[in-house]
């Protein structure tokens, strides 16, 4: 094996403890300390991707620069390491069985009866070693989805028991994110549902290295001793992760827990530089100590599962630190506008209308970019949300009534938004859209050239449908300009309103590429664009 560092997390007693957030931060340590670190997320479920699953289901599919469809994990895993991830980062069930039987259907078993064990195995090891192999990482952190003992899990987990075993001593080591719950009418905290998710992982023969447990409530010594007593892990391998006022503290709290300092130690790692922390700490007092306050009304359709807009929330939280602004979000349903009654957006500093897909909510969303046209209020509009101000401008601008995408209405006579002619083609729905990076150029003295600086950009999407360009005189003749292009095929990347301080609506999805050291300008200027308008 190379000398390339392996680290497995696993989860026990309850999803959702933030297995991502744990990764992710462990991995901003080890990075600020020279490592170069990527993480990968393993996935039970057989659907090959998140792509074709309901924001419901899975909340947000986030999108790689290579134009995988994956879990939202991977947004945090950017956002916290300001490097971008790629297909190889984000693995489920689905894709290892599809890639065996693959083998199995061109010949490469033949005489062979596949089997889960060593054949499933076998793929899931090839992919944990996958980045590894790349010489670009000195560690690999893998993040095991779901909880010990589900069922779809337990290929995974066996696969990281051999792994760790072929590996060695000092490559690979295994943390373990569990639940030390408080039970308010015992008045104290109980150790046993991690005794016993650690009995578990241990009956799949895969002993923890490392102990993570969530907590409302400071694990007192007494605790920490007995959990490792009955964990077989060392005292100081026992790491309190109390629950964060926002999961930017956490690097700085699994700091003051050494985490970093216990997984070079049991990996034998030299740091190559002095942790430097000072970027993450300025973001935070900025986010901590803000100026400003702005209300922004994010109109979309799944507003009741905040997951479904993880990376827009994130880059809210990213522009209005360094605008050192407080921004406050109104969570509007799109559906709760389409009678035209628009109380919901008063008060608001700007509105962003949401990407998605359907016709739900979709002449709520036309009302409130209409709102925010003619009161001059900031407005910024994601994917759908800008094909929906192009709707908007052509049925109350250009006298279009008629005017919509054809994805609401297949028959529409003014198809301003129409399918994309690569897309008119397919039939399998799964990875078939326009994904990933595409370079976009900027038309000078524009508000979007204003906003980036330059007339170069990439950018990523996730879409099927386009601006029709059979209209675009009449757009920019009545002061809709399409500023972004796609330089290769002509199609409009980003449309904006000359009179009005602030309305940009962009194709491509600006919030996958923010980070907490690197915030999207659009992100930025339109906060900038709200702090404006809440002082008039």
């Amino acid at each position: 094996m190379s000398n390339v560092k392996y680290i497995f997390v696993t989860g026990g007693v309850t999803s959702s403890l933030g297995k991502g957030i744990i990764a992710a931060s462990l991995a901003n340590l080890l990075q600020a300390r020279g490592f170069s670190v990527t993480i990968q997320k393993f996935d039970p479920y057989i659907n090959i991707d998140p792509g074709t699953l309901n924001p419901y289901e899975h909340g947000e599919c986030y999108v790689t620069e290579d134009g995988a469809e994956t879990d939202l994990d991977l947004g945090h895993y950017e956002r916290f390491l300001n490097t971008p991830t790629s297909q190889s980062n984000n693995i489920t069930t689905g894709r290892i069985y599809n890639n065996v039987i693959t083998k199995e259907r061109q010949g490469a078993f033949l005489g062979k009866t596949v089997q889960v064990v060593p054949h499933i195995t076998d793929e899931i090891k090839r992919n944990f070693y996958q980045l590894g192999e790349t010489g670009k990482y000195d560690i690999v952190i893998t993040e095991i989805g779901g909880c010990v003992g589900d069922i779809e899990s337990l290929p995974f987990i066996e696969a990281v028991r051999q792994a760790v075993w072929e590996l060695g001593h000092n490559s690979a080591l295994v943390i373990h994110l569990t639940l030390v719950p408080y039970l308010k009418s015992a008045g104290e905290l109980k150790t046993k549902p991690t005794q016993h998710s650690v009995r578990d992982l241990s009956q799949e023969g895969v002993l923890p290295d490392i102990l993570v447990c969530r907590t409302e409530h400071p694990l007192p010594p007494e605790l920490r001793k007995k959990i490792a007593l009955f964990c077989n892990v060392q005292i100081n391998s026992v790491i309190e992760a109390m629950d964060a006022e926002t999961i930017y503290d956490v690097p700085l709290l699994m700091k003051r827990e050494k985490l970093d300092e216990r997984v070079m130690s049991k990996l034998k790692l030299t740091p190559n530089a002095k942790i430097d922390l000072e970027p993450w700490k300025a973001f935070l007092g900025k986010l901590k100590n803000p100026t400003s306050e702005v209300k922004i009304g994010l109109v979309g359709k799944y507003v009741e599962l905040k997951d479904a807009y993880k990376s827009i929330v994130e880059s809210f939280v990213h522009a209005g630190a360094m605008n050192e602004c407080k921004v406050k979000i109104s969570w509007t349903k799109a559906e709760d506008l389409a009678d035209g009654d628009l109380d919901l957006l008063k008060g608001l500093d700007g509105i962003l209308v949401a990407p998605g897909f359907g016709e739900r909510g979709f002449e709520g969303k036309i009302n409130a970019i209409r709102y925010a046209r003619e009161n001059k209020i900031p407005f910024f509009g994601i994917c759908l949300g800008m094909q929906c101000a192009v709707v908007e401008f052509a049925r109350n601008v250009l006298q279009l009534k008629e005017a919509t995408s054809i994805e609401m209405n297949p028959n529409t006579s003014e198809p301003v938004i129409n399918m994309m002619e690569d897309q008119k083609r397919i039939t399998q729905m799964g990875g078939t859209m326009r994904l990933g990076a595409y370079p976009c150029h900027i038309k000078k003295g524009t508000k979007a050239f204003s906003v980036y600086g330059k007339t170069e950009i990439s950018e990523r999407h996730r879409h099927r449908f386009e601006f029709n360009n059979d209209y675009l005189k009449r757009y920019e003749s009545a002061g809709m300009i399409a500023s972004g292009i796609n330089p290769a095929s002509g199609l409009v990347e980003i449309m904006e309103l000359k009179d009005h301080p602030f309305f940009i609506g962009t194709q491509y999805h600006p919030e996958l590429k923010s980070t907490v050291l690197n915030p999207h300008p659009l992100f930025v200027k339109f906060v900038k664009a709200a702090i404006e308008y809440s002082k008039v």
